[in-house]
């Protein structure tokens, strides 16, 4: 036997496994975050470090587990002077903390990404809506929720689910609907092929998302003999599928035959590294770029092919060109019902489509032609396929007119001049569209907007001038309530170089505002603009055309009536933002709030911009749809009109579903069906 040496992490090496090989002497936490830490992706030649760090609260399940592993690490770091290998932050809700991690996966273009790890029961159950996040986005986090006990040698332990009909069910199983890969580690002998699986998913374009890896508290502290051979760096292939010679022709006789060309540009264009091609691509044959909220920022705003957002919160100019379009290009989205409009943006008379994305999943969407490759492979292939053809110089002008028309409403929503009212004192009070319009013109190009759920993303969408592919990050994938503050600060994480904007309404800063405390404890620096409107603006707009009257949308007391009718509620949000740690600054005017932008971006620490807004003026319309069903039977005259309106809009709703072909001269019927 080889000499007994004491290992880095305090295990024993130098011991033969029966198969010959060195083994290490590690607990299994102390075995994972060593694997962790020597995990590295590749693309374009280019080889990076996976996992940037872990996020963790500690509670009992974790705390002499992983977080013994994850002090030993730190530890044996600093004394040998070596950079963290694994560094460790302090979360202050679970829920948060998976939205951090998710945030900084998208600024890094899925490259790298976070662990997580949780204590057992609520900890690990409160991570729950963040793996959803993280799946439905197509974003990776690890997640390494405690579990009760393997051995169960004291059930039932606390915080323990016991079911009469199953005894290795645990809360962790609720999981596995919202993880792209879960496995539970009874055994030491299970965590090789846990780690590796979820490394396959998390560094894969296509599967990736939440990978859950659930270890019970005990499994955590135990030690067992590991090949050293699992420690070694490992580098993950992260690949750009290209499109296959014969799919990619027949995409181009699709596109060539187009004479009101569209393309839909969503996130895999920006993960992929398309934007470039893409512009280049646009600029040539003269194809205007419509964008989904991933998407936004595939091109400069005032690109002479872009034309904004489309769908639901799209501009005039996009959704215009939508429902004419006769070849709509899909690159790296996901058509989610924002995106369509709820099936209603693409009315072309026989309208196709051509679907570019490296998921089969989104691919086949409305029926479209199904190119399943990597975007900046398949736009570059394109280009080359295509040469000599641009669609028609009218057209080309239509674009240009259109962009021209929506840009100029865009001025007019930023104008500070047009003022509204504040509602809980009478006051003149700033439009959500001038607050946004203020932070645009006076942030730096490559500074970072960050949202998540209420108004404010679909103004953003409409209104936001992106100058930067990564200038705009807003959450729309699950539009989760509470993501804005924390993944600023994973944004932040991610992009030390660039100041973060984080817009957020007082409905979501309630949720959770948490993270400005790991913000300052990490002395990371984020700029919150939060807007006080006392309520739901969002949903209180969704409520009033729905027929639904704002009911239950506005923060008020209770009157005498028994209804939430009576004053506002005086809740003081600046004041809280204080409490935890960050600098506030409290703005009334333009020229106030345009100096705590100016102040917040020369400050070092992070900053609230607390700002009155009127919650009752919009931003301009898209002329667009979006499907929530209404009430069909009601006495409330409000919600029978606005039952009409709805059925009105269903009757547009289209189901494309006729298959897609490369004929360009097919006849169609006037529902858009191939005869």
């Amino acid at each position: 036997m080889a000499p007994i040496n004491q290992g880095r992490a305090g295990g024993i090496t130098g011991v033969r496994s029966p198969h010959g090989e060195s083994t290490v002497r590690l607990t299994v936490s102390q075995a994972t975050v060593r694997f962790l830490a020597n995990q590295f992706v590749e693309r374009d030649g280019v080889r990076t470090k996976f996992f940037a760090g872990c996020f963790g609260i500690f509670g009992h399940g974790n705390v002499a587990g992983l977080g013994q592993a994850l002090l030993q690490n730190e530890i044996d770091d600093v004394d040998a002077g070596r950079e963290l290998s694994l560094k460790y932050v302090l979360g202050r809700n679970e829920q948060a903390m998976v939205h951090s991690a998710v945030a900084y996966a998208r600024m890094k273009d899925r490259l790298e990404a976070w662990a997580v790890t949780a204590s057992v029961g609520p900890g690990s159950t409160n991570m729950l809506t963040g793996a959803a996040l993280a799946t439905i986005n197509r974003l990776p986090v690890l997640l390494l929720p405690a579990d009760t006990f393997a051995t169960r040698s004291t059930s039932p332990v606390l915080q323990e689910l016991e079911l009469p009909s199953s005894g290795d069910v645990t809360v962790n199983d609720a999981f596995k609907p919202v993880s792209r890969y879960f496995d539970r580690v009874w055994r030491p002998e299970q965590l090789p092929g846990a780690l590796l699986g979820a490394m396959r998913v998390l560094t894969d374009p296509v599967e990736t998302g939440a990978a859950t890896v659930a270890i019970p508290q005990d499994v955590q502290a135990e030690a067992f003999d590991w090949p050293v051979s699992l420690f070694a760096e490992r580098t993950w292939h992260v690949a750009r599928p290209l499109p296959e010679r014969h799919v990619i022709a027949e995409a181009a006789e699709i596109i060539r035959s187009a004479r009101r060309p569209l393309i839909v540009a969503g996130g895999g264009v920006i993960y992929s590294g398309a934007t470039e091609a893409l512009a280049t691509f646009c600029e040539r044959t003269g194809i205007p770029v419509g964008q989904s909220q991933a998407g936004k920022g595939s091109l400069a705003y005032d690109h002479p092919q872009s034309v904004g957002a489309i769908g639901s919160t799209g501009t005039t100019a996009a959704n215009a060109l939508a429902a004419e379009a006769d070849v709509v290009i899909g690159i790296g989205t996901r058509y989610s019902d924002f995106t369509t409009a709820s099936r209603t943006a693409f009315t072309g008379e026989g309208v196709r489509f051509v679907n570019i994305n490296v998921a089969s999943l989104d691919s086949v969407k409305h029926s479209g032609y199904s190119v399943v490759a990597d975007a900046r492979e398949s736009v570059e292939a394109l280009d080359d396929l295509l040469s000599g053809y641009a669609v028609d110089p009218a057209y080309r002008e239509r674009v240009g007119t259109l962009a021209r028309e929506w840009d100029t409403i865009v001025e007019q929503a930023y104008s500070p001049t047009s003022v509204g009212t504040n509602i809980a004192t009478g006051d003149e009070a700033l439009t959500q569209g001038a607050v946004i319009g203020l932070v645009n013109e006076t942030s730096d190009p490559r500074d970072v907007v960050v949202c998540a759920a209420g108004s404010m993303p679909g103004d953003l969408h409409k209104l936001w001038r992106t100058r930067d592919s990564k200038g705009y990050h807003v959450e729309y994938g699950y539009s989760c309530m509470g993501y804005e503050v924390a993944g600023g600060l994973g944004v932040k994480m991610a992009c030390p170089d660039r100041d973060v904007f984080v817009m957020v309404g007082d409905g979501s800063y309630l949720m959770m505002a948490t993270e400005l405390v790991t913000a300052v404890q990490e002395n990371l620096k984020v700029i919150v603009v939060l807007v006080q409107n006392h309520g739901f603006a969002s949903i209180g707009s969704l409520s009033e055309s729905l027929g639904s009257q704002r009911f239950g949308t506005n923060y008020r007391y209770r009157g005498d009536n028994g209804r939430l009718e009576g004053d506002t509620l005086p809740v003081d949000l600046a004041a809280n933002a204080a409490s935890l740690g960050a600098d506030v600054i409290r703005a009334t005017s333009a020229a106030e709030f345009t100096d705590a932008i100016k102040a917040a971006k020369a400050a070092e620490r992070t900053t609230v911009i607390h700002v009155e807004t009127d919650p009752l003026i919009g931003a301009p319309d898209s002329e667009s749809w979006w499907d929530v069903p209404v009430s069909a039977v009601s006495t409330l005259e409000s919600t029978q009109q606005a039952y009409d309106v709805y059925a009105q809009w269903k009757a547009v709703q289209r189901p494309y579903l006729s298959p897609a072909d490369t004929g360009s001269a097919q006849s169609t019927s006037s529902e858009g069906e191939k005869k």
